[in-house]
């Protein structure tokens, strides 16, 4: 694509109030920069967000896993106009969880799709156990789910991490995807040929800093920061103030060493499924991100990819009308018909 590429964070009329120290904000009167050390009257966020109040509905799915209760939490969200009889099943990023993409969201269910919108084990508002996480147990769980809901197809949508949870799930499940789509996919490579294994639970357990978490978040956006983004920096890090820190903290180490121990590199020769690798080129968490990009689209049997110049990890926030408008036409499309076809 050659058009000239107009950065926005406009949310779709979606405006976030949230409270920073004791005063309520909207989305354009958060500080141009973050400050250097978290505001002294930062409070402790809740282990399931109980304090966060999600756009829709949640729902949750009891799950027996690992000879443990869980709570797997969604939002089933319906067509705001006209229903075209699609359903997607959005898949969120490490940081995240479905409350974070309303935007999108809200933009998808404007296009007549249904959406449903998971918090994964161990994120949002769904239960944390210690448990050994891996892909397979993710892609079984959103399976579980839709069976419940007697959902008979989905397109797969991931972004970040969420890219290598619709990729397993592509790969075990090819009767029920329409359509997959891997947004600025992470564990783009074998990380076993590059490091030794490292025990999770070898080193000091430690809560994450503040600047390391924002560090982390600016990573996202390779030129301007969006203010309101500094919400989800006050929610990761206030759950590090939480007296519940040393659980979330494992869970987080554990999750992380996903990437190290169940790669999805190996799956993506084996999807049939219609697919889009789509993201933006300067994405400041892999390095080279546009080689190994096109890679993962060379492996898939039936690809197209997008990439965006000068867009970093998060297009859904940097140029939201182009990047949704993308998406809707590819999912749109006639999952019979080639993706080649498609470009």
């Amino acid at each position: 694509m050659n058009a000239t590429l107009k950065r926005s964070f406009s949310t779709l009329g979606f405006v976030l109030i949230v409270i920073f120290g004791n005063t309520a904000l909207g989305a354009d009167q958060w500080p141009a920069e973050p400050p250097s050390e978290p505001p002294a009257n930062w409070g402790p966020v809740s282990a399931n967000f109980e304090e966060i109040e999600y756009p829709f509905p949640v729902h949750f799915l009891k799950l027996r896993r690992f000879d443990q209760d869980m709570n797997l939490a969604y939002m089933d969200v319906p067509p705001a106009g006209p229903a075209n009889g699609q359903t997607i099943f959005w898949q969120h990023g490490m940081n995240f969880y479905s409350e974070a993409y309303t935007p999108t969201i809200k933009a998808l269910a404007a296009e007549g799709f249904r959406i449903i919108a998971v918090d994964r084990i161990g994120y949002g508002k769904s239960s944390k156990p210690v448990i050994p996480y891996n892909f397979n147990f993710v892609a079984a769980n959103m399976k579980a789910l839709l069976d419940e809901l007697n959902v008979d197809e989905v397109a797969a949508v991931g972004h970040s991490m969420g890219g290598m949870v619709v990729s397993r799930f592509a790969m075990l499940y090819p009767d029920v995807t329409s359509h997959v789509v891997m947004v600025n996919q992470i564990g783009l490579t074998d990380q076993r040929q590059g490091r030794p294994w490292n025990d999770p639970y070898g080193a000091e357990l430690a809560p994450a800093s503040y600047r390391g978490i924002l560090a982390g978040h600016r990573r996202y956006f390779p030129e301007a920061w969006p203010p309101e983004h500094l919400e989800f920096v006050r929610r990761q890090y206030g759950q590090t103030l939480s007296g519940e820190w040393p659980r979330l903290t494992m869970v987080r180490r554990l999750q992380g060493g996903m990437l190290y121990n169940d790669p999805v590199v190996y799956d993506w020769q084996h999807i049939e499924t219609k697919a889009l690798v789509i993201g933006g080129e300067e994405d400041g968490l892999v390095a080279d991100f546009p080689t190994l990009a096109h890679n993962v689209a060379n492996k898939l049997q039936n690809s197209a990819i997008l990439l965006y110049p000068g867009i970093g990890h998060a297009p859904q926030i940097e140029i939201p009308d182009q990047f949704h408008a993308d998406i809707v036409r590819f999912l749109k499309s006639d999952p019979a018909e080639p993706a080649s076809a498609w470009e």
